[in-house]
């Protein structure tokens, strides 16, 4: 059932009032549970085109040297140096040309004194060379070239082994294959990398009233975009989602969809059906598998919360399992404040959870007692300039004037936290958390922003 009534003053908050305190876990013990029962998936070989976003589960090293030989940095020619000493504009030399070398060539003419041999940049610098002339100090000759200015030592010649020997470390397991890391990686001479790979989740919303977005409704239906929100939300943590779309109201049609999925996915993500109504089919489902725990989280929105996995055999490994509200907003703030931070963990990511920023609270909201509030809110940066005193005393060297920046905060919907307010959610690029002991946020105060955006 998609429409969990978890704000305040609802079905699910009356029902939990009579449960007794001691069984309602704050927002880190439900976490804390959450990450102890995650750890990264086991590692895979891929090939270096299937890596970007992975994490490596092993280092990589090279090969070989990089680069693996002695070559030109410039386009140019490659050039004895005793033979250029004091050439110039007012001086110029002129020297045969016996070879033409090119990037990726395998020739290798021994120049003697008094020879050059032109040369691309990254082509091998050819045995007796030990130096480069850039095109730009010639005349661009290629029988015979006039070089008007004297190298430097070394000039322009990259050396083998400069960058990496054979055997150094290039990248270190926990590294994010980031493009320019794949590239390291590449460069090392290896063709696949050993990862964890991403996770596939299934995302499945539930509820008969739920229909295809596009098609017509009666009265009664909506469309289903949780399922879209939590697919999108996955692959941006990092995973692949298979969206399952709706599913509706009925037990054996769920309970079949989780068995087929059970073999195939790494995680499953149900939205929806989880309170204490007469539909909360999930619950129904997955409760007396004695697997999965359903219980209030002392948060705002998201309270009702189920977690666990499926019963694994001896062929089929048991897919985690989320069973997350079904009001967009409490979906959106369960997946952000539990799965990501979980689907980061399987991912191989040390670092689990979302950047934050203290910002300043621009207009004040209520916050319920006794649970911790995460508000959508719009997160906007203020610089603050300081101008230079006007007889101009400030210091030598400094700007003219000078600023710092802060974030401000205000709640991207003038409902506030509600859970069914997806509308005020797309214009949110935060969520601004609230301790359990307060209430009242005031303008001016202080406050952590978990940025989502």
């Amino acid at each position: 059932m998609a429409n969990d009534h978890d704000h305040p003053h609802s079905q699910a908050d009356r029902a939990d009032a009579c449960t007794p305190a001691a069984s309602a876990r704050t927002v880190s013990e439900q976490l804390a549970v959450v990450l102890g029962s995650v750890a990264p998936l086991p590692p895979v070989r891929v090939e270096l085109d299937a890596a970007r976003g992975l994490v490596l589960a092993e280092d990589v090293l090279t090969v070989t040297d990089t680069p693996p030989f002695d070559n030109s940095a410039m386009d140019g020619y490659a050039v004895i140096r005793s033979d250029l000493l004091g050439a110039s504009v007012l001086n110029p030399i002129t020297l045969p040309v016996v070879a033409d070398l090119a990037a990726g060539t395998a020739d290798n003419p021994r120049l003697v004194p008094g020879q050059v041999a032109r040369i691309m940049t990254g082509a091998p610098i050819p045995d007796g060379a030990d130096a480069i002339v850039p095109i730009e100090d010639t005349d661009q000759g290629t029988d015979l070239v006039t070089i008007v200015a004297a190298p430097a030592v070394a000039a322009h010649v990259r050396r083998a082994g400069e960058d990496a020997h054979a055997g150094d470390r290039v990248l270190a397991a926990g590294s994010v294959l980031w493009p320019a890391r794949v590239a390291a990686a590449a460069s090392a001479g290896t063709s696949t990398v050993l990862v964890h790979p991403a996770p596939r989740v299934a995302v499945i919303s539930t509820g008969s009233e739920l229909v295809t977005p596009g098609s017509p409704t009666r009265r009664g239906q909506i469309p289903d975009s949780n399922s879209f929100l939590l697919s999108a939300a996955v692959a941006d943590a990092g995973g692949i989602p298979v969206r399952i779309g709706a599913v509706p109201d009925d037990e054996n049609v769920l309970r079949a969809v989780l068995a087929e999925l059970a073999g195939t996915v790494d995680v499953i993500v149900l939205s929806g059906g989880v309170s204490v109504g007469a539909y909360d089919v999930v619950k129904a489902v997955l409760k007396p598998l004695g697997t999965v725990h359903f219980g209030p989280v002392k948060m705002q929105p998201g309270k009702p919360q189920g977690f666990g996995h499926w019963p694994a055999t001896d062929t089929v490994p048991g897919p985690l399992i989320f069973a997350l509200p079904g009001n967009p907003v409490s979906a959106h703030v369960s997946f952000e404040v539990f799965v990501r931070p979980a689907l980061r963990r399987l991912l191989g990511h040390t670092t689990l959870h979302r950047r934050t920023v203290t910002a300043t609270v621009a207009d004040g909201w209520n916050s319920p007692p006794g649970r911790a509030q995460y508000m959508p809110v719009i997160v906007t940066y203020r610089t603050d300039i300081q101008r230079a005193p006007a007889d101009n005393t400030r210091a030598a060297g400094t700007d003219a004037s000078a600023g710092s920046t802060h974030a401000e905060v205000r709640p991207a919907s003038r409902g506030g936290s509600g859970s069914h307010l997806v509308a005020g959610l797309a214009q949110a690029n935060g969520l601004a958390h609230v301790p359990e002991d307060t209430t009242h946020i005031r303008g001016g105060d202080l406050i952590t922003v978990m940025l989502t955006s």
